[in-house]
Protein backbone atom coordinates (compact mmCIF):
# COMPACT_ATOMS: atom_id res chain seq x y z
CA UNK A 1 0.00 0.00 0.00
CA UNK A 2 2.69 2.43 0.97
CA UNK A 3 6.56 2.73 0.52
CA UNK A 4 8.54 5.06 2.07
CA UNK A 5 12.13 5.21 0.16
CA UNK A 6 15.39 6.99 1.58
CA UNK A 7 13.21 10.36 3.43
CA UNK A 8 15.20 12.35 5.16
CA UNK A 9 14.26 15.78 6.70
CA UNK A 10 16.16 17.97 9.37
CA UNK A 11 15.19 21.08 11.27
CA UNK A 12 17.16 24.09 11.48
CA UNK A 13 17.29 24.15 15.59
CA UNK A 14 17.54 19.93 15.85
CA UNK A 15 19.09 18.93 13.19
CA UNK A 16 18.79 15.70 11.36
CA UNK A 17 15.38 13.90 12.61
CA UNK A 18 14.69 11.44 9.65
CA UNK A 19 17.97 10.12 7.88
CA UNK A 20 17.12 8.20 4.84
CA UNK A 21 14.62 6.19 6.46
CA UNK A 22 12.56 3.40 4.52
CA UNK A 23 9.27 1.97 5.63
CA UNK A 24 6.63 -0.53 3.60
CA UNK A 25 3.66 -0.82 4.65
CA UNK A 26 1.14 -3.02 3.57
CA UNK A 27 -2.64 -3.20 2.63
CA UNK A 28 -4.56 -4.51 6.22
CA UNK A 29 -1.03 -3.77 8.86
CA UNK A 30 -1.10 -2.67 11.72
CA UNK A 31 2.66 -1.13 12.91
CA UNK A 32 3.26 0.79 15.60
CA UNK A 33 6.16 2.88 15.60
CA UNK A 34 7.92 4.25 19.74
CA UNK A 35 11.04 6.61 20.25
CA UNK A 36 11.57 8.81 22.62
CA UNK A 37 10.27 12.67 22.70
CA UNK A 38 11.76 14.42 19.67
CA UNK A 39 13.02 11.25 17.42
CA UNK A 40 10.77 12.43 14.69
CA UNK A 41 7.40 10.48 15.03
CA UNK A 42 5.26 13.32 14.28
CA UNK A 43 7.82 14.41 11.87
CA UNK A 44 6.97 11.04 9.91
CA UNK A 45 2.86 10.86 10.20
CA UNK A 46 3.17 14.38 8.54
CA UNK A 47 5.31 13.35 5.85
CA UNK A 48 2.82 10.36 5.22
CA UNK A 49 -0.18 12.79 5.53
CA UNK A 50 1.14 15.48 3.04
CA UNK A 51 1.65 17.81 6.06
CA UNK A 52 4.93 18.35 5.60
CA UNK A 53 7.30 17.70 3.28
CA UNK A 54 10.66 15.51 3.34
CA UNK A 55 14.10 17.03 2.26
CA UNK A 56 14.80 14.05 0.26
CA UNK A 57 13.18 10.59 -0.54
CA UNK A 58 10.16 9.57 -2.31
CA UNK A 59 6.79 8.44 -1.25
CA UNK A 60 4.85 5.44 -3.18
CA UNK A 61 0.89 5.32 -2.53
CA UNK A 62 -0.49 2.35 -4.44
CA UNK A 63 1.97 2.26 -6.92
CA UNK A 64 1.68 5.96 -7.50
CA UNK A 65 4.50 8.58 -6.40
CA UNK A 66 2.70 11.29 -4.11
CA UNK A 67 5.14 13.91 -3.30
CA UNK A 68 4.80 15.95 -6.41
CA UNK A 69 1.24 16.67 -5.50
CA UNK A 70 0.10 19.84 -5.58
CA UNK A 71 -2.00 21.37 -3.22
CA UNK A 72 -5.31 20.32 -4.44
CA UNK A 73 -4.15 16.59 -5.05
CA UNK A 74 -2.55 16.31 -1.89
CA UNK A 75 -6.34 17.27 0.13
CA UNK A 76 -7.81 14.96 -2.43
CA UNK A 77 -5.36 12.20 -1.35
CA UNK A 78 -5.78 12.83 2.31
CA UNK A 79 -9.69 13.12 2.18
CA UNK A 80 -9.94 9.89 0.09
CA UNK A 81 -7.66 7.58 2.04
CA UNK A 82 -5.99 9.15 5.16
CA UNK A 83 -8.09 9.30 8.74
CA UNK A 84 -5.80 11.00 11.17
CA UNK A 85 -6.27 10.63 14.94
CA UNK A 86 -3.66 12.69 17.45
CA UNK A 87 -3.35 13.24 21.25
CA UNK A 88 -5.46 15.34 21.55
CA UNK A 89 -9.31 15.13 20.62
CA UNK A 90 -9.80 18.56 18.88
CA UNK A 91 -13.31 18.48 19.31
CA UNK A 92 -15.35 21.75 19.09
CA UNK A 93 -17.21 22.36 22.61
CA UNK A 94 -20.18 23.90 20.83
CA UNK A 95 -21.29 20.65 18.61
CA UNK A 96 -22.63 17.93 19.81
CA UNK A 97 -20.56 14.68 19.97
CA UNK A 98 -22.88 13.63 16.77
CA UNK A 99 -22.42 17.22 15.40
CA UNK A 100 -18.48 16.87 15.82
CA UNK A 101 -18.14 13.04 14.19
CA UNK A 102 -20.32 14.72 10.99
CA UNK A 103 -18.12 17.86 10.74
CA UNK A 104 -16.03 16.78 7.84
CA UNK A 105 -18.49 16.16 5.55
CA UNK A 106 -19.30 19.66 5.80
CA UNK A 107 -16.80 20.28 3.04
CA UNK A 108 -17.84 18.08 0.43
CA UNK A 109 -20.96 18.14 -1.77
CA UNK A 110 -22.36 14.54 -1.35
CA UNK A 111 -26.23 13.62 -2.01
CA UNK A 112 -28.86 13.14 0.60
CA UNK A 113 -28.67 9.24 0.04
CA UNK A 114 -24.61 9.73 0.70
CA UNK A 115 -25.44 11.64 3.59
CA UNK A 116 -27.60 9.16 5.05
CA UNK A 117 -25.05 6.55 4.58
CA UNK A 118 -22.57 8.07 6.40
CA UNK A 119 -25.20 8.72 8.90
CA UNK A 120 -25.85 4.73 9.17
CA UNK A 121 -21.66 4.11 8.89
CA UNK A 122 -21.24 6.90 12.31
CA UNK A 123 -24.22 4.68 13.93
CA UNK A 124 -22.43 1.41 13.98
CA UNK A 125 -19.02 3.04 14.84
CA UNK A 126 -20.00 4.26 17.46
CA UNK A 127 -21.90 1.18 18.82
CA UNK A 128 -18.53 -0.44 18.03
CA UNK A 129 -16.91 2.07 20.43
CA UNK A 130 -19.36 1.72 23.07
CA UNK A 131 -20.43 5.57 22.91
CA UNK A 132 -23.51 5.12 21.07
CA UNK A 133 -25.68 6.97 24.09
CA UNK A 134 -23.32 10.01 23.88
CA UNK A 135 -24.33 11.15 20.47
CA UNK A 136 -26.49 14.42 21.58
CA UNK A 137 -23.92 15.21 24.71
CA UNK A 138 -21.03 18.41 24.53
CA UNK A 139 -17.76 17.31 24.77
CA UNK A 140 -17.62 18.87 28.23
CA UNK A 141 -19.76 16.36 29.00
CA UNK A 142 -17.95 13.08 28.04
CA UNK A 143 -14.50 11.97 29.48
CA UNK A 144 -11.34 12.12 27.78
CA UNK A 145 -11.18 8.85 26.71
CA UNK A 146 -14.84 8.89 25.07
CA UNK A 147 -13.81 12.00 23.67
CA UNK A 148 -10.83 10.51 21.84
CA UNK A 149 -12.99 7.52 20.66
CA UNK A 150 -15.31 10.28 18.73
CA UNK A 151 -12.07 11.93 17.20
CA UNK A 152 -11.35 8.21 16.39
CA UNK A 153 -14.98 7.78 14.44
CA UNK A 154 -14.99 11.40 13.21
CA UNK A 155 -11.34 9.93 11.12
CA UNK A 156 -13.41 7.38 9.53
CA UNK A 157 -16.33 9.02 8.62
CA UNK A 158 -14.67 8.86 4.72
CA UNK A 159 -13.65 5.12 5.49
CA UNK A 160 -10.07 5.89 4.69
CA UNK A 161 -7.63 2.93 3.95
CA UNK A 162 -4.83 4.16 6.29
CA UNK A 163 -5.23 5.40 9.94
CA UNK A 164 -2.48 7.59 11.24
CA UNK A 165 -2.95 7.88 14.89
CA UNK A 166 -0.51 9.99 15.69
CA UNK A 167 -0.20 9.17 20.04
CA UNK A 168 -3.61 8.19 20.54
CA UNK A 169 -3.27 7.26 24.55
CA UNK A 170 -1.01 10.31 25.23
CA UNK A 171 -3.34 12.42 27.10
CA UNK A 172 -5.32 9.53 28.87
CA UNK A 173 -5.16 7.16 31.97
CA UNK A 174 -4.00 3.96 31.75
CA UNK A 175 -8.07 2.26 31.66
CA UNK A 176 -8.85 4.68 28.89
CA UNK A 177 -5.50 4.21 27.09
CA UNK A 178 -5.98 0.43 27.31
CA UNK A 179 -9.60 0.44 26.27
CA UNK A 180 -8.94 2.71 23.22
CA UNK A 181 -6.26 0.24 22.01
CA UNK A 182 -8.32 -2.31 22.34
CA UNK A 183 -10.52 -0.67 20.10
CA UNK A 184 -7.75 0.10 17.51
CA UNK A 185 -7.15 -3.27 17.16
CA UNK A 186 -11.04 -4.16 16.71
CA UNK A 187 -11.16 -2.10 13.64
CA UNK A 188 -8.06 -3.14 12.34
CA UNK A 189 -9.60 -6.37 12.61
CA UNK A 190 -13.07 -5.73 11.50
CA UNK A 191 -12.71 -3.44 8.89
CA UNK A 192 -9.29 -4.00 7.19
CA UNK A 193 -8.85 -0.22 8.01
CA UNK A 194 -4.69 -0.41 7.93
CA UNK A 195 -3.48 1.12 11.22
CA UNK A 196 -0.24 2.94 11.37
CA UNK A 197 0.27 4.18 15.29
CA UNK A 198 3.08 6.50 17.03
CA UNK A 199 2.91 6.07 20.82
CA UNK A 200 5.06 5.77 23.64
CA UNK A 201 2.95 3.06 25.25
CA UNK A 202 4.49 0.00 24.94
CA UNK A 203 1.44 -1.69 25.98
CA UNK A 204 -0.15 -0.18 22.98
CA UNK A 205 2.55 -0.93 20.94
CA UNK A 206 2.28 -4.54 22.14
CA UNK A 207 -1.67 -5.06 20.57
CA UNK A 208 -0.37 -4.01 17.13
CA UNK A 209 1.07 -6.57 14.86
CA UNK A 210 4.78 -5.44 14.13
CA UNK A 211 6.66 -3.03 16.54
CA UNK A 212 9.59 -0.65 14.99
CA UNK A 213 11.46 1.95 16.90
CA UNK A 214 12.77 5.19 15.53
CA UNK A 215 16.27 5.70 16.38
CA UNK A 216 18.88 7.98 14.60
CA UNK A 217 16.41 8.92 11.91
CA UNK A 218 15.89 5.17 10.90
CA UNK A 219 13.26 2.77 11.95
CA UNK A 220 14.54 -0.68 13.19
CA UNK A 221 12.51 -3.75 14.41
Amino acid sequence: MLKLIGISKSFLRRGIVLDNLDLEVDEGDSIAVTGPSGSGKTTLMNIIGLLDRPDSGNIVFRNHSILDYNADEAALYRNRNIGFVFQDHLLLPYLTVQENIMLPLLAQKISNDEYSAKETLVEMLMSKTGIDSLKDKYPFHISGGEAQRVSLIRALINKPSLLLADEPTGSLDAVNASLLGDVLVKLNKDMGITLLVTTHSTELASKLKLHLKLENGKLKT
